[in-house]
């Protein structure tokens, strides 16, 4: 087991990009105890904080995670509850989901419960053909609470997210990509993550940013919310250096040459 449960890590990538690769390493098992779970929400504040142009989130070992240490939910009274479950949304989910760059997610083997809710909160998931992913909470009498089920239902219908809940099965990558929650399966998922990313991360990321605006109003009010938001998020974007700048390379260089800094 590694001294500290996360690490995160940024670095600059050839073409001068800023990335992050958040990476959990809690022993063979990846379980989310108290440790893990301050550890991570550490992490993604020194995110918020100076949020890089694109996240990678991985794990170490053989399982991506197990899921969460049973001990967390020991004894605990409705009020205590309730309040795990408010702070893991402020802490993690939340701001994890509301940072301006892509976040991607890479699934090389088991993921369960609090990881799996993780990788639903963020931008794109990649996987493995040898992942498997499930929210097994019915085990002990609960249901998934860090936001699992209402972004299962996002993806991949109410009726998908029910099943996968109830069930608590286990479903592999080939099944989840079907249904529309793994965006796509690769051998190598380590190495493509990081491809992706690190494309990402050359791109204009304040369009992402944008993007991400709009499609947030449209989860929470529908295709007129976003609308309604739309003109001013992707107007501001025509004060930006990045699209003067890409627009003055399309019009002198062609497609595809521009060269993009902002974040």
């Amino acid at each position: 087991m590694a001294d500290q449960p996360t690490s995160l890590v940024r670095y600059t990538t050839d073409a001068g990009a800023d990335v992050a690769v958040l990476t959990f390493d809690h022993g063979p098992l990846n379980l989310f105890d108290q440790a893990m779970f301050d550890a991570v929400a550490a992490d993604v504040a020194a995110l918020v904080a100076d949020p890089p142009r694109a996240v990678l989130l991985r794990s170490e070992g053989k399982v991506n995670s197990a899921g969460v240490d049973v001990h967390v939910f020991d004894g605990l009274s409705a009020q205590q509850g309730a309040d795990l479950w408010r702070t893991l949304f402020a802490q993690i989910a939340h701001p994890l989901e509301a940072l301006p760059c892509p976040v991607v997610y890479a699934a090389h083997g088991l993921t369960l419960t609090a990881a799996f809710e993780i990788s639903l909160a963020c931008d794109i998931i990649v996987a493995s053909p040898k992942a498997k992913f499930g929210l097994v909470e019915t085990v002990v009498g609960l249901t998934p609470s860090m936001g699992g089920p209402q972004r299962l239902a996002e993806r991949a219908g109410s009726g998908r997210a029910r099943e996968l809940v109830m069930t608590g099965d286990l479903y592999d990558a080939a099944t989840l990509k079907e249904w529309g929650v793994v965006n796509s399966i690769h051998d190598d998922v380590d190495a493509s993550a990081r491809s992706l990313v690190e494309r990402l991360a050359a791109g204009p990321t304040v369009a992402h940013a944008a993007t991400k605006k709009i499609v947030a109003a449209w989860r929470s009010g529908g295709v007129a919310h976003a609308d309604e938001v739309t003109s001013d998020v992707s107007g501001a974007l025509f004060e930006t250096d990045d699209l003067r700048g890409a627009v003055k390379s399309f019009l002198e260089n062609g497609p595809g040459k521009a060269t993009y800094t902002g974040k």
